[in-house]
């Protein structure tokens, strides 16, 4: 799971946005249009990157229903400490550029 992490979130070029995904989900729960509004970005680009989080077994949806909220799988939940690192490192690739 580390790896999968390290590429989903750091080493691809859609990773900044994953990480923002996470951030919105870390406070709460959401659909993908309402991560689409809180993060100003296009609805589509939004269900690309969810979509590439559900390939990796990173966030899961709740049913099948077009509200549907996206959560972190137990996976991730339980290697809660390598997302946390991830974003740190993340984060200080984006103040040093």
């Amino acid at each position: 799971m580390e790896d999968v992490l390290w590429y989903v979130l750091a080493s691809s070029r859609g990773g900044p946005t994953r990480v923002r995904i996470l951030r919105a989900l870390e406070e709460r729960p959401r659909n993908a249009n309402q991560l689409a509004t809180e993060l100003e970005l296009d609805y589509t680009t939004i269900r690309h990157h969810l979509d590439v989080l559900m390939e990796n077994n990173v966030v899961r949806r709740t049913d099948d229903d077009y509200a549907a909220v996206y959560l972190f799988t137990d996976q991730v939940r339980s290697n809660w400490d390598t997302v946390e690192t991830v974003l740190e490192a993340v984060d200080s690739d984006s103040e040093a550029r």
